[in-house]
């Protein structure tokens, strides 16, 4: 499993790469429920960081495989 340093790279990486390439996703990211917690201190933890890359990943190729 990958540790949470490069966890956070890869989540930089793509959200940059959403802002240059398709910056009409960016109102998505703000609605995503990780950046929205419900709780007043979440726990951020490796899955919650794993899961929240994930979701990025599949927003653009959602994106992509609608937009050929």
């Amino acid at each position: 499993m990958k540790r949470e340093k490069e966890i956070n790279q890869a989540i930089l990486e793509i959200t940059m790469k959403i802002r240059t390439e398709y910056p009409e996703l960016i109102k998505y990211l703000s609605e995503m429920p990780v950046t929205i917690p419900d709780v007043e201190n979440p726990e951020m933890t490796i899955k919650v960081l794993s899961d929240y890359h994930e979701s990025l990943v599949n927003i653009i190729e959602k994106y992509i495989s609608s937009h050929k």
